[in-house]
């Protein structure tokens, strides 16, 4: 009776003595490598909602109520900005400026204007202003709003816009403020696109007449 014991004592003895020569020896090979595929691709999760996001887009432009003003000398002179001329046809013979107001709603300045092309060959197409500034200093008007090109030729004469925060510039005793993101987003040329100013004209008193007897 105590010889069995013994023997099982002995048997597990020798397998763990094996177990090693087991592990190394080489498996058969397979037909699938490294594994065979599953038989049920994993799910894929949906990924969240895209509303109510705050990056990298504002859910909402902020409003401008105030113009603010770092430069009274510039705010006067840009004050009596009354033309457009639009730089893609400015050379060409017939070309024309355009209109563009200055107004001011409370404290808020407002910039609106349009130059439509007479250039022959040009008709029909046109660029545009709409915006509030949103700062004045020496030598840089900042808009928020948008400035349209609609050119025939590009993108079957559709607007191209550029909006947002505008840049206008101006050096030296230039009465000129180019936009500085005047690059046509759709064919990538620049447009050239200034606000001139106009020298108010003055009006002068008109003399009255000596009365009649």
């Amino acid at each position: 009776m105590n010889r069995i014991p013994s023997l099982i004592v002995l048997l597990i003895a020798s397998l763990f003595v094996l177990a090693p020569a087991f592990a190394q020896a080489p498996q058969p090979p397979s037909s699938y490598y490294p594994a065979p595929p599953p038989e049920q691709a994993p799910t894929v999760q949906q990924g969240a909602p895209l509303t109510g996001l705050s990056s990298p887009l504002p859910s909402s432009v902020p409003k401008v109520d105030r113009t603010e003003i770092a430069s009274d000398a510039e705010a006067q002179l840009f004050a009596d900005v009354r033309r457009i001329v639009w730089g893609r046809y400015a050379k060409v013979k017939g070309a024309k400026p355009g209109d563009v107001a200055v107004t001011r709603q409370g404290n808020l300045w407002v910039v609106k204007g349009r130059i439509d092309s007479v250039a022959p060959g040009s008709e029909g197409d046109w660029a545009s202003i709409d915006g509030v500034v949103e700062r004045i200093s020496a030598g840089h008007v900042q808009i928020r709003g948008e400035v349209a090109f609609r050119v025939a030729k590009v993108e079957k004469g559709t607007a191209c816009k550029v909006a947002g925060v505008l840049n206008f510039r101006r050096s030296g005793k230039s009465q000129v403020w180019r936009l500085a993101e005047g690059d046509n987003p759709c064919d990538g040329v620049r447009e050239n696109f200034d606000l001139v100013y106009e020298k108010p004209v003055e009006k002068k008193p008109v003399p009255s007449q000596p009365k009649r007897g």
